[in-house]
């Protein structure tokens, strides 16, 4: 088994990582927002894994990011990228934190740090009946196999209730600091 990675290494230089779930789940929430260009969103992965010591190597900038996607796929080859997502790390959260809570009696919101290769391997190892997963089901449900029309409508209406929901990104006030310190340290412009 591969060791949690703390830090990456390039050209003998060590880059630390932002190893804390919250700060994966936040390149997440960037890596979607399309209010922002491609090279605007890596080097904000950039500089919420690797702070200011990353986005100040200009140089290393490709092998960070590469570096920085393949930490965040947990080191996976293969990581499978979902067309149509069943799940939504923000939207979903209270059915992890209750997932977590149930599965392993963790209370997350009252956890301060846990690896993000920790947190993703929880989170795929929570049981088949746990909440979260029971609604990603649902979620993936084919209605048109469905042919009793009284079990039809009533899946219909669960799975409107819990349907993903297209989102508009607001941010915290820590992450608008963040922000606003990612456009200092590079000179960029902010679209408007």
């Amino acid at each position: 088994m591969i060791q949690d990675p703390k830090y990456v290494k390039i050209e003998n230089i060590k880059y630390k990582i932002n190893t804390n779930y919250t700060v994966a789940l936040e390149c997440d929430k960037v890596s979607r927002d399309e209010s922002i260009s491609d090279y605007e969103r890596g080097l904000a992965i950039i500089y919420l894994l690797f702070g200011n010591k990353g986005l100040n190597a200009k140089r290393h900038y490709e092998k960070l990011l590469e570096l920085g996607i393949k930490y965040l796929k947990c080191g996976e080859e293969d990581f499978d990228e979902i067309e149509k997502p069943n799940m939504d790390f923000e939207q979903d959260r209270w059915l992890i934190e209750i997932s977590f809570e149930s599965d392993y009696n963790i209370i997350l919101k009252n956890k301060k740090y846990m690896h993000w290769w920790d947190f993703y391997r929880h989170l795929n190892g929570l049981a088949e009946n746990c909440l979260l997963n029971r609604v990603r089901e649902l979620r993936d449900c084919d209605l048109s196999k469905i042919k009793d029309a009284k079990e039809k409508k009533k899946l219909e209406k669960a799975k409107n209730r819990f349907a993903l929901k297209e989102k508009e990104i607001t941010l915290t006030d820590r992450q608008k600091e963040n922000v606003e310190n990612f456009y200092k340290l590079t000179g960029l412009k902010r679209k408007e």
